[in-house]
C-alpha cells in the first residue's frame, strides 16, 4: 500500500465500522425480492393521445436515472453516518511521574507583611508565594496537584487534579482573612494527608499492604502553630506511616531561634524542619524571593524522573457531513418527485 493511501487510512475511523456492512442491503434486497408482477400494481394505462407530449420517454428515463443516483447516495450517506467517521488529530504526550502533590499554604495574617521583592517593587508575602508556586504548579503538567489554604482552620481550596492551570488559578486567588488569621500548621498538614491518601490511612488502621513512596506534601509557612487541634511533629509522624514527604518551607526573614526584637509572629524553623526530617522529606529556609524561586526549583528537581506518557488519540466527529448530504439527496428526490 502507498506511504500516502497508509497516512489517510491511518488519519480516519469509524465509531461503528460493522454499520458499513449495511451498505450493499439495497442490492440484495432487489436480487432476493421477486420482481411485482406485470398489472398487480393496479396502475391505470392512459393511451399515449391522452397523456400529450407532456413528457418525453427519453426524459421520463433520464429522470428515474437521477431518483435511482439520488436514492443511491442517500442511502450510502445514511450508512456512512450511521457508521460514525471521524478524523484522528494528533496528540502531544504530557509529562508524567504518577506522583500526587498536596501544596498545603499558610494564610495567616502574617503573610500580609511586605518585605518581600517582586519585579523590583516591595510586595507582600503572599504575593511573592503566588508568583512562584503558581509557576511550580503549572511547571507539574502531568501529576495530580491539590490545594490546602491554612490558618485558624484548613480547608481544600482544590482538590487533587490534573488540571493545573485550574490549581495554578486558584492559587492566584487565594486571599487572606478566609478562614482565621492565626496559624494552624497541624491542621494544614493532617487535612493536606486526608485527601491525599484516604486509602492509605486506611490501610495504616487496618494493617494493609505498606504505602506507595509517591506522595508529597509541601508546606509552606511563616509563623509558629498557634490555633488547631492537631501537633505539627504528630502529624509529620503519620506521614511517615503513610508514606507521604513532607517538605517544609519556613518563609520570612526572621526565626525564633533568632529574634533579637522579639518580634510576634516569626518563623518557627525547627518545628518545620522536625517535620520534614520526620517524614523523610527536607525542609527549606525562604528569606527572599530568590530564595522562593531556589526552592521551587529545588523540589521540582527532587520530584523530577517524569516521562513522556503514552498520548491518547484525539478524535473529531465527522458524521453531521454525511448525514447533511443525506438530507440534501432526500430534499432532491422530493423536488424531483412529479405530482399529477
Amino acid at each position: 500500500m502507498p506511504a500516502w493511501l497508509t497516512a489517510l487510512a491511518s488519519a480516519f475511523d469509524f465509531a461503528t465500522p460493522l454499520a458499513l456492512l449495511l451498505l450493499p442491503l439495497p442490492l440484495l434486497a432487489a436480487r432476493l425480492i421477486p420482481p411485482e408482477r406485470e398489472g398487480g400494481s393496479g396502475a391505470l394505462r392512459v393511451p399515449p393521445s391522452l397523456v400529450g407530449d407532456t413528457e418525453s420517454a427519453g426524459a421520463i428515463a433520464a429522470r428515474g436515472r437521477r431518483r435511482l443516483w439520488l436514492t443511491g447516495a442517500l442511502w450510502v450517506a445514511l450508512v456512512v453516518a450511521l457508521a460514525g467517521p471521524r478524523l484522528v488529530l494528533p496528540a502531544t504526550a504530557l509529562p508524567a511521574s504518577g506522583r500526587e502533590i498536596i501544596l498545603a499554604l499558610d494564610l495567616s495574617g502574617s503573610m500580609e507583611r511586605k518585605d518581600f521583592a517582586l519585579d523590583g517593587e516591595t510586595v507582600s508575602r503572599l504575593a511573592a508565594v503566588k508568583r512562584v508556586g503558581a509557576e511550580f504548579i503549572r511547571r507539574r503538567a502531568g501529576d495530580r496537584i491539590g490545594l490546602v489554604e491554612f490558618a485558624d482552620q484548613a480547608f481544600v481550596a482544590a482538590a487533587p487534579s490534573f488540571d493545573t492551570a485550574s490549581v495554578a488559578r486558584t492559587l492566584e486567588e487565594a486571599t487572606i482573612g478566609l478562614v482565621g488569621r492565626s496559624t494552624g500548621i497541624g491542621d494544614g498538614l493532617g487535612l493536606a494527608l486526608k485527601r491525599l491518601a484516604p486509602a492509605q490511612v486506611a490501610n495504616a488502621e487496618g494493617g494493609g499492604p505498606p504505602p506507595s513512596r509517591d506522595k508529597v506534601v509541601v508546606l509552606l509557612s511563616d509563623g509558629a502553630n498557634n490555633a488547631g487541634q492537631t501537633a505539627p511533629k504528630e502529624v509529620a509522624e503519620l506521614a511517615k506511616d503513610l508514606g507521604v514527604r513532607v517538605y517544609t518551607i519556613a518563609l520570612g526573614p526572621i526565626d525564633m531561634a533568632d529574634n533579637p526584637n522579639n518580634e510576634q509572629d516569626v518563623v518557627d524553623v525547627e518545628t518545620l524542619r522536625a517535620m520534614a526530617e520526620a517524614s523523610g522529606g527536607r525542609a527549606f529556609r525562604v528569606k527572599s524571593t530568590d530564595d522562593l524561586e531556589s526552592v521551587a526549583n529545588a523540589i521540582d528537581t527532587l520530584e523530577g524522573g517524569r516521562a513522556q506518557a503514552p498520548p491518547l488519540p484525539l478524535r473529531r466527529d465527522l458524521w453531521p457531513w454525511p448525514g447533511a448530504l443525506a438530507l440534501l439527496c432526500a430534499a432532491a428526490l422530493l423536488a424531483t418527485r412529479r405530482r399529477l
